[in-house]
């Protein structure tokens, strides 16, 4: 695996695909820069060398229309501030504008690439579209691992056109390795805590991950489903009806390996989706009409604990609980305080995939697990099993 270390860049202009996706507000300014954050150490390792940085990323979705709500120009001032380094900008990915700043660029300077997605060709994988982005630069690095489940030109077409001079950036390679850890190599025991509020989201990462994890957690919205598949009365609670079958079909494959399910014995009900609603506790099983499970009970973070502190690797992926509304974020807060003591005792933690990530910025646990995925959708196509193919381009 060829990372960004296998390669000097003195003289040499790196073009890279960073993921700038990052939220704006009305008026413009970036409100979450942990995206541009995690490129920096790849940015500077080539800067260092005395190399210059091309750097080319996607905002929003334009599809393949000049919008400026969503030009890339609107966070040069917050990359140049995050990098340390003023950052240049060119009004196109391609063409003239493109070529000329890129010329320009002088070692030590950074160049910033006007929105791919306003051309597209982008999303297309066009190979004509891709060559020309491949001519700004003399190694390819990719360090998008948000993008890396997308065979878009940027993200995998680009890199056929740089046979010996492509590698993974710092950020990529990361992730490529917290997920093998999890995957492959993790010490025993491999506990995977799997929440939201869906089953069937889950499906292929739950089939995926049976013959790798030791523990496997239900929580969140997802227990219902198993809760009333086995007989249980679960009252409103969210429910997947056509995905009973396949609740049974899970725990029984996981009896067959060996793999412990742990399933929500209690829950915090309420009388309505509401913060300010009545709530009591009750067995998972014995949901009243009219209420409906929002959290984890106590008894149930009780036996979660004992799982997660016996652990040796953790995957968490999903919230236990509702815990947009503060009085429902009870569990999804005691799980973040188990896996942080799990891994202040030296197990290795990934959290990765949309929810469980947010959760985990919202209660302050960033810094607490041994690795917060960046990637959402590539995340879970990682767990799934399936070969991204933006990680497949470099590998070639």
């Amino acid at each position: 695996m060829k990372t960004i270390d296998d390669f000097n860049f003195k003289d040499k202009k790196a073009l890279i695909r960073v993921d700038f996706n990052v939220p704006l507000n009305d008026k413009f300014a970036v409100t979450d820069a942990t995206r541009i954050e995690a490129a920096k150490p790849t940015i500077i390792k080539v800067l260092e060398d005395g190399g210059s940085a091309v750097l080319m990323s996607h905002l929003g979705r334009p599809k393949g229309q000049v919008n400026d709500s969503m030009s890339l120009k609107h966070i040069v001032n917050k990359a140049s501030e995050i990098i340390g380094v003023k950052v240049k900008f060119a009004e196109d990915c391609v063409g003239l504008s493109a070529v000329e700043a890129v010329s320009a660029l002088q070692p030590g300077e950074v160049l910033l690439l006007e929105n791919l997605r306003f051309h597209a060709e982008e999303e297309k994988g066009d190979e004509a579209f891709a060559e020309e982005l491949s001519k700004l630069g003399d190694i390819y690095v990719n360090d998008a691992f948000g993008t890396a489940h997308r065979a878009h030109a940027s993200t995998t077409i680009v890199a056929q056109f740089f046979p010996d001079h492509k590698c993974f950036g710092y950020l990529l390679a990361k992730e490529i390795e917290s997920i093998k850890k999890v995957m492959e190599s993790g010490e025993k025991p491999v506990t995977a805590i799997l929440g939201g509020a869906k089953v069937s989201s889950k499906i292929t990462i739950i089939e995926n991950i049976l013959d790798k994890v030791d523990h496997l957690i239900i929580g969140g919205g997802m227990t219902y489903t198993f809760v009333k598949a086995q007989g249980g009365k679960i009252g409103d609670s969210i429910c997947e009806d056509d995905k009973q079958d396949l609740a049974l079909s899970i725990l029984e494959k996981a009896k067959a390996r060996g793999v412990h399910v742990h399933i929500p014995v209690d829950v915090v009900a309420a009388d309505a989706f509401d913060n300010n609603a009545e709530t009591k506790f009750c067995p998972v099983g014995e949901i009243p009409d009219g209420w409906q499970g929002l959290d984890a009970g106590p008894q149930t973070l009780e036996n979660f604990k004992k799982v997660i502190l016996q652990s040796k690797t953790i995957l968490w992926n999903g919230p236990v609980g509702v815990f947009e509304m503060e009085n429902f974020a009870k569990g999804t807060i005691a799980v973040g305080n188990y896996i942080d003591e799990a891994t202040s005792n030296g197990a290795f933690s990934l959290v990765g995939g949309g929810d469980s990530v947010a959760a985990v910025k919202q209660f302050g646990f960033e810094d607490k697990v041994s690795y917060v995925s960046t990637g959402g959708g590539a995340m879970l196509e990682s767990l799934e099993g399936k070969t991204l193919p933006g990680i497949a381009a470099i590998l070639k």
